[in-house]
C-alpha cells in the first residue's frame, strides 16, 4: 500500500499544475509552439488575408437602393411601415400638445403630486425645481418637446419589451433564441442603426422615436423575464394546487411577484431613452437634443450647457422617482393616503387651471436667467489659460498630445503590426484562461468577423483607444471607489457628482472636452473615461462595502494593518464584483469611444458617423457589426463565466 501511495504520488503533476488556469496556459503554449511556425510560413506578411475578407458592400448597397426607390410606393410601405410612422408623429403631437395646454405651471404641478404619491415630498420638492430650473434656463418649449418624444418611445419600449420579456420568461426556447438579438442590439452602437432607420422613415420624429425603441426596450425585456424567471416556486406550485389556469396564474401570481424587476426594467428603459434623446436629435427629434447637437457643431460650451442641464435633471428626477416607487412597493400604505391624494390632485388641477385662465401657458420671457454668456467667457478664460502654456506641467493640449504620442500611437502601432493569427491566439488565451474554450472560441470568431467584414486595422485602431481608455478608468475608478468604500464621507460627497455624470448624455461630455483638448484621438478617450468612471467606483464601492464583516473583523484579530485588510481580504473577496466594473467598463468606454469619432476619434467611430452622415449604409453597417463583434469579444475577455467564478479559479 505504501509503494503504490509512492508511486501515485510520483505520477501526480506538480501543485502548480493543478491549478486549471495554469494548465490551460500549458496547453495553449503546445498549441502556440505548433500552430505559430505553420501560421508565419503561411502568412509571412501578418496582415489580414483578402482571401478571408468577404465584401458585403454590393448586397448593402442594393438594398439601400431598393429601400429609397421603393419607400413611396412599395405596399409594405404604404399600408404598414406608413400607418406606424402616421401613428408616432399622432402619439407625440398630441402629448406634446397637452404638455403646452397644461402650460409651465401645471406641468410643474402634476409632476411633483407624482413624485410626491411615488417617494414622498421631498422628492416632489426636488421634481418641481427641476422642472422650474428648465424654465429659468429658457429651455421649456424644447423640454416639453423631450418630455413628449420620451413618454412615446418609452410607452412603445415598455410595450414591446415587456411583451418580449413575457415570451422569453415563460418559453426556454424563446429566451434562447431572444438572448442573442438582445445582445445585439445593447451593443450595437446607436449611430448604426439610425442609418437602417432613416432609410425606411425619413428624416423626422418617427425615425427618433423607434430609434429609440429599440435601444430602450432590451432591458425591459431582459429585466421583465429575469423576475418572471426568478417568481417563487412554492408560491407557483400553490397557486397551480387551486386549479388555476396558466393565464391565471400569470396575472395572479408571477406578474405581482415579478413587480420589482418590472418597475426596475421601467426606471432602466426611461434612463436609455433619454440617453438617446441627444443621438436622436442627428436625425430630426428636435427638441434639448437638437440644441446640443447645435452647440456641439459649433463648439459653444454655453449653449450645450444650458440644454444639457434639463436633460440632467429630467434624468435624475425620473430616476429617482420610478426607483423610489420600486422600493416603496409592498409597504402598507398611510392612514389618510386617500385623502391627502384627493387633496393633492385637486392643488395640482387648481394650479394648471389658474395657469391656463391667467393666460401664462408658456414660460415668461423676463424669468429666463442666460448661463451660456457667462459659461463661455468662464471656457474661453480656461482655454486662454489652461490650453497651453501652463508652467511645468504644461497645458490640456499638451496632455493631449503627449497622451496620444506615448500612449494611443504605440498601442495602435503595435496591435497593427502584430500578426492577424498572433491577435487571435491572444484573445484565445486571455478568453480561455477566464473562461471555458466556448468563450473563447465566442471571442476569436467574434475578432476574426472584423477581418472577414474588412475593417482590420479600423478596428484594432478603435480597440487601442478602448484598451487605453479603460486602463486610465480602471485606476482612477478602483482608487476612487476604495476610498468611498473605505469612508463614508467620501461617498456622500461622490453620490451627487457620480449622478450627474451617469445621468448626462454622451454628446454633452464632448462639449467642454473638445474646448480643453481639441479635436482628435486623444478628446474621444477622454469623454470615454468620464462616461464610464461612474459605474466602475459605484461597483467597486459596492463590492468592497459587501465583503463579510467577520472576514475583516478575524483580519483585525490577527494584527492586520488598514492596507494589509484591502490588499488580502477586501479585495480577494471583491474579486467578482472587479471583474464586473472591468466589463461594464469596457461597455462604457466602447459606447463613447465610437460617438468620438465626430471629434477626430477616427477609426470605426468614424465610418459609423460618415455612413450616416452620407447615407452609405454599407459603411455605416459594416462599421455598426465590427464594433458589435468587438464589443462581444470585450465581452467575453472580461467577464469571467459563471462556472468558474463558483469553483473560484
Amino acid at each position: 500500500m505504501a509503494t503504490l501511495t509512492a508511486t501515485t504520488r510520483k505520477a501526480s503533476p506538480p501543485g502548480v499544475l493543478t491549478r486549471p488556469a495554469v494548465r490551460k496556459l500549458a496547453v495553449l503554449a503546445l498549441v502556440a509552439a505548433v500552430l505559430v511556425p505553420l501560421a508565419a510560413a503561411r502568412w509571412a506578411s501578418g496582415t489580414w488575408p483578402g482571401a478571408l475578407t468577404v465584401d458585403v458592400s454590393e448586397p448593402l448597397g442594393r438594398a439601400s437602393d431598393w429601400i429609397i426607390d421603393n419607400r413611396d410606393s412599395h405596399p409594405v410601405f404604404l399600408y404598414f411601415l406608413g400607418h406606424v410612422s402616421n401613428a408616432v408623429v399622432i402619439a407625440v403631437r398630441a402629448v406634446y400638445l397637452a404638455l403646452l395646454a397644461v402650460g409651465w405651471a401645471g406641468v410643474a404641478a402634476v409632476s411633483a403630486l407624482i413624485a410626491w404619491r411615488a417617494a414622498g415630498v421631498r422628492l416632489a420638492l426636488g421634481t418641481a425645481a427641476a422642472f422650474l430650473a428648465c424654465g429659468l434656463l429658457g429651455m421649456w418649449v424644447p423640454t416639453m418637446q423631450t418630455l413628449a418624444l420620451m413618454v412615446v418611445a418609452v410607452a412603445a419600449s415598455v410595450v414591446v419589451g415587456g411583451l418580449l420579456g413575457l415570451a422569453a420568461g415563460l418559453s426556454d426556447r424563446m429566451d434562447r433564441v431572444l438572448r442573442p438579438v438582445l445582445d445585439t442590439m445593447q451593443v450595437l452602437p446607436a449611430f448604426a442603426y439610425l442609418l437602417p432607420v432613416v432609410l425606411v422613415f425619413g428624416i423626422g420624429v418617427p425615425a427618433a422615436v423607434l430609434a429609440t425603441v429599440v435601444y430602450a426596450a432590451p432591458p425591459m425585456a431582459r429585466l421583465t423575464a429575469l423576475g418572471l424567471r426568478g417568481a417563487d416556486k412554492e408560491v407557483l406550485e400553490a397557486v397551480e394546487s387551486l386549479g388555476t389556469t396558466a393565464r391565471q396564474r400569470l396575472l395572479t401570481a408571477r406578474i405581482p411577484l415579478a413587480r420589482k424587476e418590472l418597475l426596475l426594467g421601467l426606471n432602466q428603459t426611461i434612463m436609455m431613452a433619454l440617453s438617446m434623446a441627444v443621438i436622436a436629435s442627428v436625425i430630426g427629434a428636435g427638441g434639448l437634443g437638437d440644441r446640443v447637437y447645435q452647440a456641439l457643431a459649433s463648439v459653444d460650451v454655453g449653449a450645450a450647457l444650458a440644454a444639457g442641464i434639463p436633460i440632467v435633471l429630467l434624468a435624475v428626477v425620473l430616476d429617482r422617482v420610478t426607483g423610489a416607487a420600486g422600493a416603496r412597493l409592498g409597504q402598507a400604505p398611510a392612514p389618510n393616503a386617500r385623502a391627502l391624494w384627493a387633496y393633492a390632485l385637486a392643488a395640482a388641477v387648481a394650479v394648471a387651471v389658474a395657469g391656463r385662465l391667467a393666460n401664462r401657458l408658456e414660460w415668461p420671457d423676463g424669468w429666463v436667467v442666460g448661463v451660456a454668456e457667462p459659461v463661455n467667457r468662464a471656457v474661453d478664460w480656461m482655454t486662454d489659460h489652461l490650453y497651453s502654456g501652463v508652467p511645468v506641467i504644461g497645458g490640456t493640449a499638451d496632455w493631449a498630445g503627449h497622451f496620444t504620442t506615448w500612449v494611443l500611437d504605440p498601442l495602435r502601432d503595435g496591435l497593427q503590426w502584430l500578426p492577424w493569427w498572433s491577435v487571435l491566439l491572444i484573445v484565445a488565451a486571455l478568453a480561455w484562461v477566464i473562461g471555458t474554450w466556448r468563450t473563447a472560441l465566442t471571442a476569436v470568431l467574434a475578432m476574426a468577423a472584423t477581418g472577414v467584414l474588412g475593417v482590420w486595422k479600423p478596428s484594432l485602431d478603435t480597440l487601442s483607444q478602448v484598451l487605453a481608455a479603460v486602463a486610465v478608468t480602471l485606476v482612477i475608478g478602483f482608487a476612487t471607489g476604495v476610498a468611498a468604500a473605505r469612508s463614508d464621507r467620501v461617498e456622500r460627497l461622490l453620490r451627487p457628482v457620480l449622478d450627474v455624470f451617469q445621468t448626462m448624455p454622451q454628446f454633452v461630455y464632448l462639449i467642454p472636452v473638445v474646448a480643453l483638448f481639441g479635436v482628435g484621438r486623444a478628446p474621444a478617450v477622454a469623454a470615454a473615461i468620464v462616461y464610464a468612471l461612474p459605474a466602475v467606483v459605484r461597483i467597486t464601492t459596492q463590492g468592497l462595502r459587501q465583503v463579510d464583516p467577520a472576514a475583516l473583523e478575524s483580519a483585525r484579530s490577527l494584527g492586520a494593518t488598514s492596507g494589509q485588510q484591502l490588499r488580502q481580504v477586501q479585495l480577494p473577496l471583491a474579486r467578482r464584483a472587479l471583474l464586473l466594473a472591468v466589463n461594464q467598463g469596457v461597455v462604457l468606454v466602447l459606447a463613447v469611444v465610437i460617438i468620438g469619432g465626430l471629434v477626430g476619434g477616427g477609426a470605426l467611430g468614424y465610418d459609423v458617423v460618415f455612413g450616416l452622415a452620407q447615407g452609405d449604409l454599407a459603411t455605416g453597417l459594416v462599421a455598426g457589426a465590427a464594433i458589435v463583434c468587438l464589443g462581444l469579444m470585450l465581452d467575453r475577455v472580461t467577464q469571467p463565466t459563471e462556472r468558474r467564478a463558483e469553483k473560484g479559479a
